[in-house]
């Protein structure tokens, strides 16, 4: 069995000769992904295979049992170490060439967001907040959900300027922008940034910018709590004015190239 940092060994199953550790992957995100394809995979190959009559006794067994097999001794420990080296490789490019480090995170933290992945970042604030009382990250994550909910503003501003007749388009960007800032910007992403493509790339574009400008400037925050506008009071004081400007970039770029976009398309419809 595997040993723990403390000396002490993960407990085991020992399956048909294999020795599984006991481990859990709660709070994890590529696990669930790769097993919830490989069930649902599983799941209509046997329907085409196994006679009507006994599908529901034969088909949800077989399949959640042997993805449930397969989740602990393959996908479990191959996709956590993937997670791993994902998460390690961003931080060893921020030790190594910080301006690429911050513009990088900026420019994948909200594709990350989709995949469900970006929690896994979460571990390395706490533990840089344990170890060095501060963490270069978070401020970065900050000026993601701000810059997702300015690129939606500029949908909802365009929306007015091209005289568009769309009352829930209008509607649901002018509300996904507010929780967005608030720290909320699955209603931007999903419900808007990404239907038009556009908003979304502008959106990153400006937190790569800004994330390269912080990182720069070394900004850090002291602790972790709401994202968006308000995230400025988990920023460490002497940085407040950095980080200021900082959010000026991922309000203006984001709202600007998205309205100026957006204005000529709607007006071409």
């Amino acid at each position: 069995s595997a040993a723990l940092s403390d000396g002490s060994s993960v407990p085991a199953w020992n399956i048909f000769g294999l020795t599984v550790n006991k481990v859990g992957y709660q709070g994890q995100v590529l696990p669930v992904l790769v097993a919830s394809w490989v069930l649902a995979k599983l799941e209509r190959w046997l329907k085409k295979r196994v006679t009507e009559s006994i599908q529901l006794l034969v088909v949800a067994p077989v399949a959640l049992l042997f993805t449930g097999f397969l989740s602990y001794i393959l996908i479990g420990p191959v996709t956590f170490t993937l997670g791993e080296w994902i998460t390690d490789g961003i931080v060893s490019v921020f030790d190594a060439v910080p301006i690429i480090g911050g513009l990088l995170y900026g420019l994948l933290y909200a594709p990350l967001v989709i995949t469900g992945m970006h929690h896994t970042f979460l571990a390395v604030d706490l533990q840089l907040i344990g170890s060095t009382g501060t963490t270069f990250l978070w401020p970065i994550v900050a000026l993601s959900n701000i810059a997702q909910g300015a690129a939606v503003a500029g949908i909802f501003v365009a929306t007015f300027l091209a005289k568009k007749q769309d009352e829930k388009l209008r509607g649901l960007a002018g509300t996904s922008a507010i929780s967005a800032w608030l720290g909320i910007t699955e209603p931007a992403m999903f419900g808007v940034n990404l239907r038009y493509k556009y908003p979304f790339y502008s959106a990153i574009i400006g937190t790569a910018i800004a994330g390269a400008f912080i990182t720069f400037m070394d900004v850090q925050a002291s602790s972790i709590g709401v994202g968006g506008l308000p995230a400025f009071l988990s920023i460490v004081v002497d940085f407040w004015g950095t980080f200021f400007l900082a959010m000026a970039i991922v309000l203006v770029v984001p709202f600007t190239v998205t309205l100026f976009i957006a204005r000529t398309k709607f007006r071409n419809e």
